[in-house]
């Protein structure tokens, strides 16, 4: 981490009384398109939808809240569903904001090591929105989960040891791979050369820590014409020095579309951090038995499954991926599903997932519907089982989308907080198959080998 201790100190005014207080001045709720739901992973006590008619979004936009989620998971869709679900959100905000009196920003949160429809289904957001953008701001900085932006490179912590982003396994994955880590080249590589790097603007780390906020205000105050800008952050108060700036810049007039990690979202909303979530926070019944969903498939994922059922007394059931995507699927389903039930019913935690070797094609449109096919038999799993667990946690991106909407006919839900740094809480609604019930959604690329048992241990 020499990397980061050798830039200059931080900005040392607390900046977050003064961005409450510019958010409410603006009147601007910030309206966050999540490409999945673990983008919730730095807020608490705000709501997430699943659905997003009209109606639904003018009420939302009426109420007092800061901030609002729309859960679309556009990152298991092909392109042109990504860019069909984002203009539709668009449209049918631009026409709940007209009814509410509401204006609003659009965040558009995707991943902080930088996988994901982009610039596809920002292009289709930004169309729909019918609104001129000076500029589209790139914030993939995620401190919880050791994402860091220096020198316009991207870095993923591995350990004590900065990896850039392109170095990693996840610029391998087979739908959204890239080489670049430096998020300029990254920006020319993603739009095939629309954009060159040396046309896209950045906020540098001396920018936030020297110049403050009226330098980061004076950068994008030049920024014009829909220009590109990459923006550089090592910790929490970067981004704060970051947000300052943006909204002196954006009481001036100027308008920008954000595509973001999850940290940009809790400054610019001005939520206050708060503590992390204990059993003694979540409603949990005396008996019963928990269950765990795992899907995704990246390395960290497998080293927690391997760590959880070393370390805890869960009652592990592994589900072919292969047989699920050939013609023993049904009685694949059948036998998962009879054995998590028996588990539960005699009071066992219990953790499905699937297998952990990867099934890979070279079509990226391919991969995803392989995908998507895998998540359909979770919930397939899930729905058959009639146990009510006693807790729920869901891991991976995907899977955790699916297992809400599709498992759970989760409609609206309230973000509780998160239980580890990065791990989100939902509290289901009324309106799901478990009302009342916290719901755990654990990101697949998040968390030390052990938080997986961590959490489930913690829940004796």
């Amino acid at each position: 981490m020499d990397r980061i201790t050798s830039l200059p100190v931080e900005w040392q005014t607390n900046l977050l009384p003064e961005i409450q207080s510019q958010v409410r001045v603006s009147g601007r709720k910030v309206v966050v398109l999540d490409d999945d739901p673990t983008g919730t992973q730095t807020v608490h006590s705000i709501p997430v939808l699943t659905e997003w008619s009209v109606e639904t979004l003018r009420a939302e936009l009426a109420n007092d809240l800061l901030c609002l989620y729309i859960l679309t998971n556009s990152r298991s869709l092909p392109l042109p569903g990504a860019q069909a679900m984002n203009a539709e959100i668009a449209r049918n905000l631009r026409q709940a904001s007209q009814q509410a009196q509401r204006d609003f920003v659009v965040v558009s949160r995707s991943d902080s090591t930088l996988r994901g429809h982009f610039p596809g289904e920002v292009d289709a957001l930004a169309n729909a929105l019918d609104q001129t953008f000076d500029g589209w701001l790139i914030i993939p900085f995620f401190l919880e989960g050791g994402r860091y932006t220096i020198g316009d490179v991207h870095y993923v912590a591995e350990g004590d040891k900065l990896v850039p982003a392109g170095e990693t396994p996840f610029a391998r994955d087979s739908a959204f791979g890239y080489r670049a880590s430096n998020l300029r080249e990254w920006v020319e590589e993603k739009t095939g050369g629309r954009v060159r790097a040396d046309h896209v603007a950045a906020i540098t780390i001396d920018d936030l820590r020297v110049g403050g906020p009226h330098r980061v205000a004076e950068k994008l105050m030049a920024i014009s014409r829909g220009q590109m800008c990459a923006v550089n952050a090592a910790s929490y108060r970067d981004m704060e020095v970051f947000v300052a700036g943006l909204l002196l810049a954006e009481a001036q007039g100027k308008r920008f579309l954000y595509r973001t990690a999850a940290s940009f979202v809790r400054v610019r909303a001005g939520i206050e951090p708060r503590a992390l979530l204990t059993k003694a926070d979540l409603q949990l019944p005396q008996s019963g038995g928990g269950l765990v969903v795992v899907g995704s498939y990246v390395p960290k994922t497998t080293a927690q499954v391997e760590a959880l059922l070393a370390q805890t007394k869960i009652a592990g059931v592994e589900i072919s991926v292969d047989a699920l995507l050939d013609a023993r699927r049904a009685n694949e389903i059948a036998r998962v599903a009879a054995s998590a039930e028996n588990a539960m019913q005699q009071n066992q935690d219990v953790v499905i997932y699937t297998s952990r070797q990867l099934v890979t094609v070279s079509d990226a449109e391919a991969s995803l519907t392989i995908g998507q096919r895998v998540s359909d038999g979770l919930i397939e799993i899930l729905h058959r089982l009639t146990v009510m667990p006693r807790y729920l946690i869901a891991k991976g991106g995907i899977t955790s989308s699916d297992v809400a909407t599709k498992g759970l006919n989760v409609k609206r839900a309230m973000i509780r907080g998160q239980i580890l740094p990065g791990v989100p809480v939902w509290r289901l609604g009324d309106e799901s198959r478990y009302p009342g019930l916290d719901y755990i959604v654990f990101p697949g690329n998040v968390g030390t080998p052990n938080s997986l048992a961590e959490i489930v241990n913690g829940m004796k």
